[in-house]
């Protein structure tokens, strides 16, 4: 008979969880600071670096569906280490590309792959195995409230950076800073990943993914994480030369961006404990709305920079507020044993939305000089997502007993 290991303490798996999730995604945060001094100094499009952040977004999302693999096949904290590693490789890389082709390799791909490595699908496979279901959509609004408090926290630290250092050498310090991840995965070890025998599973990976893609309500979440990602990383990235554009003082973008991830430790922290409560659908459906509000709104009055910290805040508050009830979603349907693969593949959709949020908000600007149209885009697909996640059925899959055959050892 098998004695099933005993699980990380939730604090153990939060503090160091947390951690890693407040500087890989506190130091992607700040991206949008660069666009200008790069671009400037390389002599650059914006489209140039819109499409390096875009590939970024796609590697991301794509080398996500293998990270979530490996982590619940080999444990999370191997993969962190190697996302660690490329971390700091691709914002070396980064800072000394003179070639738009080595900029995007090292910005796109090699920062895309160690995202996937040190982010929210890995983090939150960790979670699901190791927190009770009562606690579960809590505890990844916490690891997703530390990766908001990761953006206040580091972009005005990046923006000190470049302001002190230059743009190179502020990256630079950053490939050093990402390497803090290292020490940190070693308290996410999980008993049962360490040694030559794989843990039991119920289903083969192949066994998940068909009945997760044959599920409706798991092609709807990855509709709606799809708006997501368009919505997010468009305003990140593109936002400070937006608010430059019209005129307003750099650090307003600074204060803007810092806004966000302040606002949405509470929206992300808000959003987990709500999903114990209320169906998780309606939250998903709610913040999607008020996005699509907010923006609406934004563009209406006069800008100022008062209204800038307004809108920052509102959108903060909703910015990763849908992580958390995404993720419990997938759980509460599939169960954990293959959730950062299927955590992955939902990912994947939010980054293609990703890509194509960044990428057109370059593409356009060029074309027409104005961010106007990506704007407009961005209030209907949220009004597309909200009603797009009100069907979803979040029920846990009932399934027939495997052979034994078909079960893996």
């Amino acid at each position: 008979m098998s004695v099933s290991p005993k699980p990380l303490s939730t604090f153990q798996v939060l503090a160091c969880g947390a951690t890693i999730v407040t500087l890989s995604m506190g130091i992607r945060h700040g991206f949008g600071l660069w666009l200008q001094p790069i671009t400037q100094a390389q002599g650059w499009t914006r489209e140039t670096f819109a499409l390096a952040i875009a590939i970024q977004n796609l590697a991301w999302g794509f080398s996500g569906i293998f990270a979530g693999m490996a982590a619940d096949r080999f444990g999370a904290f191997r993969v962190i280490i190697v996302g660690s590693l490329l971390y700091s490789l691709g914002l070396t890389g980064m800072a000394l590309a003179h070639t738009p082709l080595l900029f995007a390799l090292s910005t796109g791909i090699l920062i895309g792959m160690a995202q996937a490595g040190t982010t929210y699908a890995v983090i939150y496979g960790v979670i699901g195995r190791n927190v009770s279901a009562d606690k579960r959509s809590w505890a990844m609004g916490v690891a997703a409230a530390a990766g908001s408090f990761g953006q206040f926290l580091m972009v005005p630290t990046e923006g000190f950076l470049i302001g002190q250092l230059g743009w190179q050498q502020a990256l630079m310090v950053l490939g050093v800073a990402a390497l803090m991840m290292i020490p940190l995965s070693w308290g996410l070890r999980e008993p049962g990943f360490g040694g030559s025998t794989p843990a039991h599973r119920e289903q083969t990976i192949a066994q998940a993914l068909a009945e997760a893609f044959r599920y409706p309500s798991f092609q709807l979440l990855m509709a709606g994480y799809f708006v997501c990602g368009f919505q997010v990383v468009f305003i990140g990235v593109h936002m400070p030369s937006y608010l430059k554009d019209q005129g307003l003082p750099p650090q307003v973008a600074s204060y803007a961006l810092a806004l966000i991830g302040l606002f949405n430790v509470f929206g992300t922290y808000a959003a987990g404990t709500l999903g114990q409560r209320i169906p998780k659908r309606l939250i998903l459906a709610f913040i999607y709305f008020a996005r699509a509000v907010a923006i609406g709104l934004f563009l209406l009055v006069p800008l100022s920079p008062m209204s800038v910290y307004v809108f920052s805040a509102v959108m903060g508050f909703l910015w990763l507020s849908t992580v958390p009830p995404t993720n419990a979603t997938v759980a509460q349907i599939f169960g954990v044993a293959h959730l950062s693969m299927l955590g992955g593949f939902v990912f994947f959709s939010h980054q293609i939305g990703s890509f194509m949020g960044v990428w057109l908000g370059g593409y356009l600007y060029d074309k027409t000089g104005s961010y106007d149209i990506v704007w407009y885009i961005a209030i209907a697909l949220g009004v597309a997502a909200a009603l797009i996640n009100l069907p979803v059925r979040e029920a846990a899959i009932v399934r027939r007993p495997l052979a034994p055959s078909a079960v893996t050892p």
